[in-house]
């Protein structure tokens, strides 16, 4: 079985989602009050081996399937690999299913699976070997079809564009209503531009023409605002959009020798611009917008590691929503490839939240 057939499944799953959200009177799946923060359903290691004894790991994006409860997993192996599993048993680990090799030098960060296309964010290192870009491949195959270059502003000179190892963690795709009459991609970067202030991530909207077809045109990739990080060393690692205007976003401190901060945050979703990126060295980045919530998920018992995907997760069996949380191994043996289920805490009635 190939990943094609299922292609366009999480864009369905998604747009459910926001129609649930709308029905629920406005709260998605978010804590009600949003200071009642998250409980910890469940949490497992993966294997770090195929049944083939192939060493696996690495995971960096995560995607839940709702039309086949299945699960991918985007490694940030050298070659990159999708990987496809059976789903999220109440007891026991998932399946290995599948394994799609991507064929390219990359480092894949981010995933969006949409219309028989995989779309990637390769993260890069500052060097023409090793550049931050958008991939395209053809979802049933792994084969690459384009690869666009990030805008000026992201590119690296002297003393501005992307730190090395510190591009392109977060994509998401934003339904039209989001988008402006046709889907559209949302990017985000991990760390701050070098030219940016150390507290202020950007966002990049990778939007396609009207009346084009999105399997076939190229997007154009325009500003759309930044979000304020908690602090200097902080990572933006994945975002999701969970209600109309409503990001929540994956954030990540690392501090030596081995201490992992992660925190959960809710954000308004900036405004789009209408004009391109402005020049390396002309700013531009605006007022970043503040989180209007965050939570603590260490505190909440999640294990303390480099978790960096966040999807929506299969729902409960009482009918819960939940938030699905992968770890990146790194192929270190002092991690692990972990998965997690988080529901949202509800006290209150869940009247409309801002």
């Amino acid at each position: 079985m190939t990943l094609l057939p299922r292609a366009a499944s999480v864009l369905l799953g998604l747009l459910a989602w926001i129609s649930g959200a709308r029905a629920e009177g406005g709260t998605g799946p978010l804590p009600c009050p949003l200071e009642a923060g998250w409980r910890l359903e469940r949490q497992l290691e993966l294997p770090r081996r195929s049944a083939d004894g192939r060493e696996i790991g690495g995971f960096s994006a995560v995607q839940w399937d709702p039309a086949t409860s299945q699960l991918l997993l985007l490694s940030d192996a050298t070659e990159g690999e999708l990987l496809r599993w059976s789903g999220l048993p109440d007891r026991g680990t998932p399946r290995l299913l599948e394994v799609l090799p991507l064929l390219r030098p990359m480092d894949g960060e981010a995933l969006v699976v949409f219309d028989g296309q995989l779309w990637v964010a390769s993260e890069g290192r500052r060097t023409p070997e090793r550049q931050a870009q958008l991939l395209r491949f053809e979802a049933g195959s792994g084969a690459l079809l384009e690869a666009l270059p990030l805008p000026a502003a992201w590119q690296p000179g002297a003393g501005t564009g992307l730190a090395s190892n510190g591009g392109p963690e977060s994509l998401l795709i934003l339904p039209p209503s989001a988008g402006g009459g046709l889907p559209a991609l949302l990017m985000a970067a991990e760390h701050p531009l070098l030219q940016d202030p150390p507290d202020a991530v950007r966002l990049l909207r990778w939007q396609w023409p009207a009346g084009a077809d999105p399997r076939t045109a190229t997007p154009t990739a325009l500003p759309q605002g930044a979000l304020r990080l908690p602090g200097e060393g902080w990572g933006l690692t994945d975002l999701l959009l969970v209600k109309p205007g409503r990001l929540l976003a994956l954030l990540r401190r690392f501090e030596a020798p081995f201490s992992w901060r992660i925190r959960l945050a809710l954000y308004p979703l900036p405004a789009p611009s209408a004009h391109a990126s402005p020049a390396p060295t002309a700013g531009g980045v605006g007022e970043p917008l503040d989180p209007l919530a965050s939570w603590d998920l260490i505190a909440a018992g999640l294990a303390a590691d480099n978790w960096e995907g966040l999807s929506l997760g299969p729902p409960l069996a009482d009918g819960r929503p939940t938030l699905l949380l992968a770890s990146d191994d790194n192929f270190n043996p002092l991690q692990a490839s972990r998965l997690a289920l988080l529901s949202p805490v509800r006290t209150d009635p869940c009247p409309a939240q801002p």
